[in-house]
């Protein structure tokens, strides 16, 4: 299956090529520079003795972390805090699994924390680095790279660290800003997902976070493909700064992180009842529709919108690896992410893991690879919108851009599937 894996990787960069505005125009040392940075990066984690035993401390730091937040959370929701099959000091037992009380509320700390490593100027130098890699080895523009290296760690917020260079942006460059933030995920969120899967899949916290590292360049190199540079970009080859508005002192700073913790709870849950609802109603009418064509031709196909995205996303779950026992399931799990969000994908790998389906590890961590990004609908207008609040004057292009950028976004995801599929072996200590 590592060898399907190998194969899936270039066929996925030639679904990439063959969607191109320009064909001729494609800058392969992009290409070439993008795909070392995840090889080796992959290569360091799964097989490096000394890079195993720092993903494992990657994710007990990132765990300890998660079990910090939850102090605030037991605190102000008692029970219903308490995730599964734990206790609190009273001796009251859990009450079960909420998404609302348990997993949701430590966006809040996770947001507050990242605003604290912002005002000490920790991550901004962390971003730098990153930023200077992609900006020496593919030869992009600063701001671009910077904006992709900021992607890593936090959401939509990633454009504001180039503000004073978006307006002049050629439309590669905003094409690739667009698709770094659907391929990549905001550390907010990566409390969600950890929580969702942590009881079933012990390492999750390690495998989130280096698939959030290893999407970035895999988006830039898509981006490079879907939309190659025809433009001079005013920051080409320079290694800028992130432009950052510092609080006056740090409590500003954690009250502003919350803040935007609590907006961004906010616009979750709405996206979650909208969508959801919405989809509902849209399988009751394509079933309705779908079952009457099933009874006059005989047929027996899945109507369903998941399972229409499933047979979409099949071909790609197979070509990533994903042993073919268990490819039907994880397709529809990759489809419904486009339409859903990767939260409810997620919950639903959670509970594939625990039914009686027998899917394999390798399965599991080549589908959480996968799913790691906000490669879905919704996110074509947060992005969107968010940055074209910070200029107007490119909305146009940007909603032009805005559902190639979603699709670059999930073939970017997929690179990196495939990539974790490559390099994981069944004896692989990663899964825990």
């Amino acid at each position: 299956m590592r060898i399907v894996s190998f194969f899936g990787y270039f066929i996925l960069l030639i679904v990439a090529w063959s969607l191109s505005t320009n064909r001729k125009n494609v800058n392969w040392r992009v290409i070439g520079w993008g795909a070392a940075i995840q090889v080796v990066f992959a290569a360091f984690i799964f097989i490096i003795p000394a890079g195993v035993k720092f993903f494992v401390f990657i994710n007990r730091i990132v765990l300890a972390v998660l079990d910090s937040a939850m102090a605030g959370t037991v605190f102000v929701f008692g029970r219903l805090a308490l995730s599964p099959g734990t206790v609190n000091a009273a001796g009251e037992t859990s009450l079960g699994y909420f998404l609302a009380f348990q997993a949701f509320p430590t966006i809040v700390f996770f947001a507050a924390l990242v605003a604290i490593l912002y005002y000490l100027g920790i991550m901004n130098r962390i971003i730098q680095v990153f930023s200077y890699i992609f900006t020496k080895l593919m030869k992009i523009s600063g701001a671009e790279s910077c904006s992709a290296a900021s992607n890593i760690f936090v959401g939509v917020e990633s454009a504001l660290v180039v503000k004073p260079y978006v307006q002049k942006m050629t439309r590669s460059e905003l094409n690739t800003i667009l698709t770094c933030g659907m391929a990549t995920i905001a550390s907010s969120m990566l409390a969600v997902y950890i929580f969702i899967l942590k009881n079933q899949f012990p390492t999750i916290a390690g495998h989130l976070v280096s698939a959030s590292i290893m999407n970035a360049p895999a988006a830039i190199i898509i981006s490079k493909l879907m939309v190659p540079e025809d433009g001079t970009p005013e920051t080409l080859g320079m290694n800028i700064k992130p432009f950052y508005e510092k609080e006056n002192n740090i409590f500003e700073a954690i009250i502003g992180g919350a803040n935007s913790g609590v907006r961004l709870i906010v616009g979750i849950v709405a996206l979650l009842l909208a969508f959801l609802g919405l989809v509902e109603l849209l399988d009751k009418i394509i079933g309705l529709f779908g079952g009457g064509l099933n009874y006059l031709v005989g047929a027996n196909i899945d109507w369903s919108l998941k399972g229409l995205l499933g047979y979409l996303f099949y071909p790609f779950t197979v070509v990533i690896g994903v042993p073919l026992a268990d490819a039907s399931q994880i397709a529809r799990i990759i489809g419904e992410r486009s339409v859903l969000t990767e939260v409810t994908a997620f919950q639903d790998l959670a509970v594939l893991i625990q039914s009686d389906a027998g899917i394999s590890p390798r399965s599991v961590v080549i589908t959480t690879y996968a799913l790691t990004g906000f490669a879905h609908v919704a996110s074509i207008a947060i992005f969107v919108g968010g940055i074209g609040a910070l200029v107007p004057q490119r909305l146009k292009d940007l909603t032009q851009l805005g559902f190639r950028a979603m699709i670059g976004a999930t073939i970017a995801n997929l690179l990196t599937a495939s990539v974790a599929g490559i390099f994981y072996a069944n004896s692989s200590i990663l899964l825990g």
